[in-house]
Order: structure tokens, then sequence, then C-alpha cells
């Protein structure tokens, strides 16, 4: 008689054990403090896409996060900075552990915390998230890049902002997840500069779906949603081009036009804007800001590449090697240069307030 079990999971080699999200919650709370500082940065997301706010947002910070000492000096150097521009700006620290990756490569501090191939997922995501309750603490709401499904009943509660990455915009899977997040979600154009394929993102989350997934008890059930009404387009460039420019923008704003959505359109300084040269992300912020200071009324939000110090490395074997505060993924503008455009840009974005 044939042994069916030898039909499944051919290639599986363990099945190792993770908390449920329930679990992780309890052992790591959210605070009363941290839940208002979430809940208040989604509210100013909400209300700078629904022009019920003047300022723009600005998600800013490291490619990915692999230091956690690291990343909450970051955090705080990056509080300071907010009190300085917040009356026209809303700084969202981009808080990235998931990298998807176009063969091979570190997959981000969740998957990998410990950079050496030991995959401990389950510590992965205790440490990430113990790391959003800190940012939390210090009083800065966090944006991040949802790519595996199943972390936003880990994560989600801690998450202001959300991104949906090039490679994932066109997948059904995080359509559907996007449809039931509780956050305003940015979808980036397609690698190769399609924005329909963001658009039909935005379509499609926002209305409800029924999927597979799990509950905070870590079951596998149907998931149901109400449609996330706060999804946007996030132009990043493609196919090695920028499109970020007035007529690239004029046209986004067109083609959403004609989809019948809201004109929110958010600019990547970085990947193909700068030619993934970080030393050219304050040019492109500052043409964007010049556009909003020239009458653009579309442009509501900048995404930033930024560490403490600039460019990147690569994981040494002895990890005691790593330089500190720089980014082992994309190359990053350092602390400096970041200070300098939020502050420029805080600067031209108060004359032009002034004026209007």
């Amino acid at each position: 008689m044939m042994n069916h079990s030898e039909l499944e999971n051919i290639n599986v080699t363990s099945f190792d054990a993770m908390p449920t999200p329930l679990q992780l919650h309890m052992r790591l709370p959210l605070s009363d403090h941290a839940a208002e500082v979430v809940e208040q940065g989604r509210e100013a997301l909400r209300r700078i896409l629904e022009r019920q706010d003047q300022r723009i947002f600005v998600v800013v910070g490291p490619c990915s996060i692999h230091d956690p000492v690291a990343g909450l000096d970051y955090a705080r150097r990056l509080k300071a900075l907010q009190e300085e521009v917040k009356d026209s700006m809303l700084l969202v620290m981009r808080v990235y552990f998931e990298k998807p990756r176009t063969t091979t490569g570190w997959k981000g501090y969740i998957n990998d915390p410990f950079m050496d191939d030991s995959f401990r997922v389950d510590q992965g995501m205790e440490k990430a998230r113990r790391f959003l309750l800190d940012v939390a603490e210090l009083g800065l709401p966090a944006g991040t890049e949802a790519l595996d499904p199943i972390s936003p009943q880990y994560l989600g509660d801690l998450i202001a902002w959300t991104a949906i990455g090039a490679r994932t915009t066109e997948s059904q899977t995080h359509r559907e997840m996007s449809s039931g997040l509780s956050t305003p979600v940015g979808f980036k154009n397609g690698t190769d500069g399609d924005i329909g394929i963001a658009i039909n993102a935005i379509l499609s989350a926002s209305h409800p779906h029924s999927f597979l997934g799990i509950n905070q008890d870590g079951n596998v059930a149907i998931v149901r949603t109400r449609g996330n009404q706060h999804g946007h387009v996030v132009l990043r460039g493609g196919d090695g081009r920028p499109n970020y420019d007035t007529v690239s923008v004029a046209m986004a704003e067109q083609a959403l036009a004609k989809a019948k959505l809201p004109a929110n359109i958010v600019v990547d300084c970085s990947h193909a804007n700068s030619y993934k040269k970080p030393e050219l992300q304050p040019l492109v912020m500052a043409d964007v800001i010049g556009q909003i200071v020239n009458g653009c009324q579309s442009l509501v939000g900048l995404m930033i590449e930024s560490h403490i110090h600039a460019g990147n490395q690569k994981i040494p074997q002895d990890l005691s090697e790593l330089k500190y505060g720089c980014s082992v993924t994309d190359a990053c503008v350092d602390w400096e240069s970041t200070e300098n455009m939020i502050r420029d840009a805080a600067r031209r974005l108060r004359v032009f307030h002034a004026k209007v």
C-alpha cells in the first residue's frame, strides 16, 4: 500500500514552532503611551491624505534595521528633529525588517536576526516587536514594508504607515492583505516604472476581501476585510529612470483621476529616482519640495533612505567588524545630510504656507 505521506512536504526539512501573535503581544504589551503615539501617527497621516492637514509626511530612516542599538540612536535623533519641523512635516521613522531579494541575500532582521543564516524567525519577530515598542515609547510613528502576510498579526498594532514594495504591488496576496491593514498604505509603482500596477492595487485594496490567514491565537482562519480607503501611490522610479519630475507627476495625477482615486502621491527619493546613488537623494527631495511650493497639490509625502553614516557595507563573517550605524542593504545618506534635507524643506514649506 502506498505511503501517502510521501506525497507532501517533500522538500520541507522541518516545521519549527512559532509563538502565536497573542503570546508575543502578552510578552511585549503595548503601553498606553505607545498606543497613543501609533494612533496619533495614523490619524495625522489620514488627515494629510484627506487634505485636513497641510503638512507633508516624510518616511525616513535606514534601508533596513540590523542593529537595534544604532536604530534607536537614529530614532532619538529623528525625534529631536521632528520637534523642530513639526509645523510643516510629520516625520515617520522607516523601520524595515523584511527585505525582498531579487535572487539571494540577507532577508532581514525578522528572518535572520543574528545575520548568520540561522533563521531564528521566532526570535527575530520578538526582537522586531521590542524595537517597534522602543520607537513608539520615544514618541515616533513607524512605517514599514509589509512583505510576509502573517507578520502584521504580530506587529500591526505598532505600525502607523505601510508600504507595499515594487516587487509585491502586483501580488493579489498583498493587495488582499492591504485591504485589512489598519494603516494608510503606499503602493509603489512596478520595477519597470508602470504606475498602473499601483493604481490597480489601490483599487483592489479599497474593496472587501476574504482570504486565508492566521488569527491572534495562531490558528488558520478565513480573514474577511472591509477594504482600506487610504491607499496611495509611491513613485520610486523604474527601469533605471526617475519618475518624480513634473511630467511624471502630472501623468500620475491623470491616471489617478481616470481611476476616480484621490490625487495622493508620495515620492521615494531613493531607488531609481536617485539612480541608486544616495548622494542624489537631497536633489530629488529639493525638486519635489519645489513642485509643492509652485502649487502642486498632489504631492503629500516623501521617502528617504538615511542612516547615521553614509553608504552601505557588506555583512562580514566576523560581525564585530560591522561599521556602526551604516546600512547593510541599500546605501543611505548620512545623518548630517538628512538634517540638512529636512530643515531646508521645512524652511521652504513655512515660507510657502505663510503666503497661502
